[in-house]
Parts: C-alpha cells; structure tokens; sequence
C-alpha cells in the first residue's frame, strides 16, 4: 500500500471507525484471501451456477452485500456495490485495510464498434475517465484533469490473457470510456466516440487507479452487454444475445476469477 493511501485512510478514520470492513461487509483483516472480487451489481449467487463452488453470505445491506466464495481450498471475498465511480471507490477503499492476493473487479461493458460483441469478454487496455470520483483522489479537487488514461499494468494484463487462452478463452483487450451516466450517455456519444474508445463503462478507470496505490495485481474482466454500433440494445436482447451473455457472465467470467485466484502468488 502506497503512503497515499495510508494518509487517506487515516483521515477517514478521524471520521469513523477504525474497522470499517467488519462493520460495512462482515469481514476482519484477520483473513487472508486469494482474491478480492468487486463487482457493481453482481452477485456471486447469481452469477455462479457452476456446483464445485461455495458461496456463503457475510452481510447483506440496503446498497451493497458480500460473500465467502469457496473452491478447493481457496478463498474469495466478493463485494457487490452499487453501480457508478464513486460507489466502487468508496467500497475498494473500505476493502484497502483487508489482506488478499489479487483484486479482481467484474461487470458488464458496452460496446461502441463492431469488433466487440455482446458475451465477448475485455479488458482495458487503458481507461478513459469521464468520471468525476477521481478527482477525490486529487490533492485538491480543482487539480483534477478529466477524460486523462490510466493504465493497468501491463505485464499483469497479459500474463492473465496468456492464462485465459491456455483455457480455451479469448480475453480481448480494448480502451475503455468510463462514463457518469449510462441513460445520458446517448446523448453524447458522437463527443465520447471523438476520444476513440472501444467500449463503455463506468468503474474502471477509479479501480486501475485505487489498485495502484493498493499495490495489488489486479483486472478488470468485463463482458459485452450490448453493442451501439449494431443497434443491439442493453435492454431488450434477443435469445441468441442473452445466451451469450449469459455464458460470459455465468460461465468464463467464474472460471477465470477461480483461475486467478488459483495462479502463481
């Protein structure tokens, strides 16, 4: 953990509690985990149909819940936050004093051209912030540059697509817009589209920036939920697109979390 961090979460703690996972997910830092998960809306319960893992529920709350995932040994916090920056901000920075391996976050993505479509699974090859929530992360606020990259790292990135292939599984990499709005973002698509990315999301950019100051490998694994450059809709897909949908997110999303959480530490 960078002294950035430290000093943030010191302050936070003038304010509050000094064990706010325990409180907030039902969680010490007694426990160390092979992977942390962090997932804006997703729940482990509902995402994971494969047997072979266990899940068990640690807190249940108005905006957020968190889970015990269990296989062959392994053990893997999932907290599911509310969608947005500033909620997976607020939620990685109550995880940032637990201890695990890897940190891995998960969710759905849009697509704004026609090689992305919807079940394929990405990663950010760099994050666009259009988001508002990283600028807490500024001295000052007024020091905050929106729409600048943030990088993950790469080595880790493609030590992970060299895993996810050595599985059968196609691990696309592609720039990332984060954005504040996802009803609103219609509206400025031709102004979002004039910074090139691939795909659109809203937490990315906030998680690659708190993983550098948590110093923790970590990914993003997004699966394409939908495709404006085809006219295929995030609400309203047809059967073909929910079942490959559905796989990514059911099937080689889980898989893949079991796999990281598995590899070399």
């Amino acid at each position: 953990m960078k002294q950035k961090l430290k000093n943030l979460l010191d302050i936070m703690h003038e304010y509050n509690t000094s064990d706010l996972a325990y409180h907030t997910f039902g969680v010490t830092n007694e426990t160390i985990f092979d992977a942390l998960v962090i997932a804006p809306g997703w729940k482990p319960t509902k995402i994971i149909t494969d047997p072979t893992f266990h899940t068990k529920v640690l807190a249940e709350n108005n905006y957020d819940s968190s889970y015990l995932v269990e296989k062959e040994g392994l053990k893997i916090l999932w907290i599911q936050c509310s969608s947005s920056a500033a909620n997976l901000m607020d939620h990685l920075m109550i995880c940032s004093e637990l201890h695990f391996k890897k940190l891995i976050f998960v969710g759905a993505v849009g697509s704004l051209n026609k090689q992305f479509n919807i079940g394929d699974i990405c990663t950010p090859s760099y994050c666009i912030s259009g988001v508002f929530a990283n600028a807490y992360l500024c001295e000052k606020l007024c020091d905050y540059k929106p729409f600048e990259k943030v990088y993950p790292k790469q080595d880790y990135i493609n030590e992970i697509v060299s895993l996810a292939k050595q599985n059968g599984y196609t691990l696309k990499q592609g720039s990332v817009y984060c954005t504040d709005s996802i009803a609103l973002e219609y509206a400025h698509l031709e102004e979002i589209k004039s910074f090139h990315p691939d795909l659109i999301e809203m937490e990315t950019s906030t998680f690659y920036l708190l993983a550098d100051l948590l110093e923790v490998d970590a990914i993003a694994l997004l699966v394409v939920s939908d495709n404006s450059a085809l006219k295929q809709p995030l609400i309203g897909r047809n059967e073909e697109m929910q079942t490959k949908y559905n796989y990514g997110r059911k099937g080689i999303i889980p898989d893949l979390i079991y796999k990281i959480a598995k590899g070399k530490n």
